[in-house]
């Protein structure tokens, strides 16, 4: 892993690396998009992640008007370090799979973007089920779609993180949301990751004191 200089581009530790290589996508949804995003952020393989609007038929969802829209996290990864089925082994084990959520908006959802991913989704709910001997809430379905969530709510936890996470999205800027080091430090700060990678993360960054010191009041 080659040390990177903090110097306000997009490109860190990892993410010249991860960029440019070939990747597989995933759209979840697992109630409140919040937590996966910092889930799978602090995941290793997983290049990248968004938050937004998926499985509804309103062509211009919004926070404040979903229509039938489900918040969803979508994930870019590395398939030589992940597989689906790795990534769906951590859906099941990190919500509430077998209740109806009480709203559609955190429902509990795989949205397969093709038939592979249908398949292997509809097999591990057969086996999860199993199991457990309880039925799954959970729907699989076919990707029509995402719109992307507006800003603040990208990269929640590192935003909602004082000095942190002002100055990251303002160094990074266009290049914040989709940046491998930043989906890190945003799984870290809410507590996903080995104490060990995030110790790792943080000797390579060159931070600025006060925001170093801000991160590892979080972690």
């Amino acid at each position: 892993m080659a040390r990177t200089n903090w110097n306000g581009k997009a490109s860190t530790l990892e993410d010249d690396a991860t960029m440019s290589a070939p990747t597989e996508t995933a759209t979840l949804g697992m109630g409140c998009f919040w937590g996966p995003d910092a889930l799978f952020g602090a995941m290793d393989g997983v290049v990248r992640t968004r938050v937004g609007y998926a499985g509804g038929t309103d062509p211009t969802p919004s926070y404040g008007s979903l229509g039938d829209h489900t918040e969803v996290v979508q994930l870019e990864y590395d398939p030589e370090a992940l597989s689906f089925d790795d990534v769906l082994e951590a859906f099941w084990a990190n919500h509430d799979w077998a209740s109806s959520a009480p709203k559609r908006q955190y429902r509990s959802v795989v949205l397969a973007h093709d038939d592979r991913q249908y398949e292997t989704a509809v097999r591990q709910r057969t086996a999860v089920e199993e199991r457990a001997g309880t039925s799954a809430a959970t729907e699989v379905e076919r990707l029509e779609g995402l719109t992307r969530a507006e800003e603040y709510h990208q990269k929640y936890e590192l935003r909602s993180t004082p000095v942190a996470g002002d100055e990251l999205a303002d160094r990074y800027g266009d290049g914040f949301v989709d940046s491998t080091v930043v989906a890190r430090l945003n799984g870290f700060v809410a507590g996903y990751g080995e104490p060990d990678h995030r110790d790792e993360l943080l000797a390579e960054l060159d931070l600025p004191p006060t925001v170093a010191s801000e991160l590892r009041r979080r972690f």
